[in-house]
């Protein structure tokens, strides 16, 4: 069987989006390991933030939203495929989540430190978190999936008032789901074993929920002129809708934006959204951008997308591999280089950044492809959680 009949069974928009996440993802890693002398913050810093560096940032804004909403859709895909008895979709989620998480605290951690230092649970811990909880609330109603989903990404910013403290009860709960910060610091000297969560998983959970719930339009029984329609209905009210309460400046982002002498400066404020976590305002600017391009991504000829559809079809391949390659990079340039912008190794330009990730890219397509057809013909079944 031939690389495109491999690719037949599987739906080209929803790998030709995931493809381009994961290459605007590669940019941003690249980014943390060879520009981290001009941090970022959340939301970024306007006055400090070139606008070339902000907008590289702000690409990668699209990667979470993205990954979270797909994995819900292709959670759908796999419980309901064409032709074929409906699977159990509960255990797929719950066995893959768990895997997933260990994947985060072992094999991820070590790639971004090379040591067990501290433990970062990242948006592989919220994708985790987030299948486990979907194979719970798959017991409900699929419309009550997509409601409750609704209500969550709506909603969760009227809880931001909601704190506490590190030694209050219900702070470790609070951690994990809605306010960013430290599980766990070890005692003694400053660089103590340490477990922060920086990905709160509550908002996620409504964007997976939201995936399950739209899934449908995929399906073989759903026309292609219709399924696009209803994209570019979704995406014109997410971005509408965000512009109209926005200009408000009210709920949906806690950051309000302003106005400056540069258009260019104030086109960034009135973007700049807060990600952990998401609010309602980052939600709707991705999800609905993601939305148009979907759309878009079908009308277009998807034979000329084929190799950004081998880059979505092996992601966690791609995600593991991309991680590692990148730490033997960084370790190499400090060994030859030195660390050159106070402790970390970096280069003086974004472009720079740019033209790293688009030679990595390049070196990654190969394997990644020759992964995704070993995926798509092996039956040793571990292979299929890559």
């Amino acid at each position: 069987m031939n690389n495109l009949q491999h690719l037949k069974n599987r739906v080209p928009s929803i790998d030709i989006l995931r493809g381009i996440v994961i290459l605007l993802m590669l940019v941003d890693h690249v980014r943390e390991r060879v520009f981290l002398h001009q941090q970022v913050a959340d939301p970024m810093n306007i006055d400090e933030t070139s606008s070339t560096l902000f907008f590289t940032r702000l690409m990668a804004h699209f990667c979470a939203p993205v990954f979270i909403f797909l994995t819900g859709l292709s959670a759908w895909l796999y419980a309901n495929p064409i032709n074929k008895p409906q699977r159990d979709v509960r255990a797929f989620l719950l066995k893959r989540g768990l895997f997933i998480i260990f994947l985060e605290i072992t094999l991820v951690n070590f790639s971004w430190f090379g040591n067990y230092n501290a433990l970062y649970l990242q948006v592989m811990w919220a994708i985790g978190l987030c299948m486990i909880t979907l194979a719970v609330l798959t017991l409900l109603p699929h419309r009550i999936i997509g409601i409750l989903g609704i209500f969550i990404i709506f909603g969760h910013n009227a809880l931001d008032f909601i704190t506490f403290k590190p030694d209050e009860f219900g702070y470790s709960l609070w951690t994990i789901l809605h306010d960013r910060g430290f599980l766990y610091v070890g005692e003694g000297a400053s660089d103590a074993f340490k477990v922060k969560v920086s990905y709160p998983t509550l908002p996620w959970v409504g964007v997976i929920c939201l995936g399950y719930f739209v899934a449908p339009l995929f399906s073989a029984k759903v026309d292609s002129q219709k399924r696009v329609q209803t994209l570019f209905k979704l995406g014109a009210f997410s971005l509408v809708g965000l512009l109209a309460v926005r200009l408000l400046n009210v709920y949906l982002e806690p950051v309000p934006w302003s106005i400056y002498d540069s258009w260019l400066l104030t086109l960034q404020s009135f973007v700049n959204f807060t990600k952990y976590p998401p609010s309602l305002g980052f939600l709707l600017f991705t999800l609905g951008t993601a939305f148009i391009v979907l759309a878009l991504v079908e009308k277009a000829n998807s034979t000329k997308l084929n190799f950004l559809r081998h880059y979505g079809s092996a992601p966690m391949f791609f995600y593991l591999t991309h991680l590692y390659a990148l730490l033997a990079l960084y370790t190499v340039l400090v060994a030859i280089y030195g660390t050159n912008k106070g402790v970390y190794f970096g280069v003086d330009y974004v472009w720079q950044v740019w033209a790293i990730s688009i030679l990595l890219s390049i070196t990654l397509y190969w394997p990644t492809k020759a992964f995704s057809n070993f995926k798509k013909t092996t039956k040793l079944a571990w292979v299929k959680y890559f």
